[in-house]
């Protein structure tokens, strides 16, 4: 059994640390785009808006069907806090293959399509063609990407965030060292490449992500990664909190993908700024999440082991780290506000639009901070349905209304990012407000 004692700072940095590594790799390697696409000399202003409207699309997918891995993390580590892990060697196997073969349905019913999709963006003209030439690029690593994170699921059940971190770090590096080198080119050896050069850096990283994972795995643990029958008796359960998930991805990305398109409806210098605003909010919101992955990976071990004291104190510890850190980002950010802007554009009327709602991004840290850290504990307690019916609340009776709201009384840009405020508001509270009525009479009769 895991004991009340290893809820430590000790123990919970262990996990969260090398989590948060690993858990920044996808919002750096679009961040690296961002930046640099920003920069290109040539149609800026136009790739990055397509870099902007396409990440957006592609995270969607990721998050709706990455959420395997939370389930496979979630099983894993319940079943390692009961001692019965013997019981679920077949299953991340089956899971994978699962839901590898789904995204390449996805990827291909999306290849006849993508014009179609992007203009339900409000792109057009040479954003619309860089975003189709992007696109087409960048869509290959779809599945290598969900490969990855499945298996850095498997890993977080079993309470090692260390391989993930090792795999982000390669990931990342590898691809800001391409997009330099593809992107801008290298006089007389390799042509600049601008958008799609991008493109080519984030599909390289991505596989080459993958291939390492694989070989980690097969090597360092017991999981086989080979197809074995009959199916295991937790594929059931796996697969409704996925749907669970899936719904409540769905969700979410209504709220992010309404938000590009209001951007972009408003101008390109908006779509330039949300897109640099909301790499920024992503980047900090995985910063901050390494602490909801250690909720994740030691709730599950902790509730397998029927330790509710030890669940207890992890909550409130992972609560304080994590408004800690956000805390720190928000002080980095209003030191370096106007530099931060720089970094992503040389464009004044796009930075000057970023200028007048960044200061929203930065204040809204600590609810969002709420939000993650419980977002995750829930994952790992295998909560899935209420996280999802959270979800759609705070999307169909937060978000949207604000924004709209917003949108009517004149607000413009400030809407978008008031509705965030509002929507990260009703996610935190609610999961709060679950976890004190579920497991507080747990607590007290143990």
């Amino acid at each position: 059994m895991l004991t009340r004692t290893a809820v430590t700072f000790r123990n919970i940095n262990n996990l969260a640390i090398p989590a948060t590594i690993s858990g920044i790799a996808e919002p750096v390697l679009s961040i690296t785009d961002t930046a640099i696409v920003g920069n290109i000399p040539v149609d800026g202003l136009e790739s990055l808006a397509a870099a902007g409207i396409v990440g957006s699309f592609l995270s969607m997918l990721i998050w709706v069907l990455g959420q395997t891995r939370s389930a496979i993390s979630a099983i894993i580590s319940q079943y390692l806090g009961a001692k019965r892990i013997k019981e679920v060697e077949n299953l991340p196997a089956q899971a994978i293959f699962f839901n590898i073969l789904l995204s390449f349905v996805i990827l291909g019913s999306t290849i006849f399509i993508v014009e179609d999709i992007f203009k339900l963006f409000e792109a057009s003209g040479k954003i619309l063609d860089y975003c189709i030439s992007y696109y087409s690029i960048r869509v290959w690593g779809f599945p290598l990407t969900l490969f990855t994170f499945a298996v850095f699921g498997i890993f977080r059940g079993l309470q090692n965030t260390f391989y993930p971190m090792v795999i982000a770090l390669i990931g990342a590096g590898l691809n800001i060292v391409l997009d330099f080198i593809l992107v801008y080119g290298i006089e007389d050896v390799i042509p600049a490449m601008y958008l799609e050069g991008a493109a080519w850096a984030s599909l390289i990283s991505q596989a080459v992500m993958a291939i390492l994972v694989f070989f980690l795995l097969k090597s360092k643990t017991n999981i086989s990664l080979k197809l074995r029958f009959p199916l295991n008796h937790e594929l059931k359960r796996l697969i409704f909190m996925s749907l669970n998930l899936f719904v409540r991805a769905l969700a979410l990305n209504v709220a992010l993908i309404v938000a590009v398109r209001e951007a972009t409806a408003l101008g390109d210098r908006y779509i330039g700024a949300h897109t640099i605003a909301i790499n920024l909010w992503l980047f900090a919101a995985f910063f901050i999440d390494g602490y909801g992955a250690t909720g994740n990976s030691m709730g599950g071990r902790l509730l397998g082991a029927k330790d509710y004291k030890g669940l207890w104190k992890l909550a409130k510890k992972i609560i304080v780290y994590g408004l800690m850190v956000s805390l720190v980002l928000m002080l980095i950010g209003f030191v370096f506000y106007y530099p931060l802007g720089r970094i992503f554009s040389n464009e004044t009327i796009v930075l000057n639009t970023f200028y007048s709602i960044f200061f929203i991004v930065i204040l809204g840290l600590p609810m969002n901070t709420l939000a993650f850290v419980f977002d995750g504990l829930f994952k790992g307690l295998g909560e899935m349905k209420y996280l999802r019916n959270v979800l759609l609340s705070a999307t169909f009776l937060g978000f949207l209304p604000t924004l709209y709201i917003g949108k009517a009384l004149g607000w413009g840009f400030y809407a978008i990012w008031i509705a965030f405020v509002v929507w990260m508001a009703i996610r935190g509270f609610a999961l709060v407000f679950k976890f004190r009525n579920k497991f507080r009479p747990l607590l007290q009769n143990q």
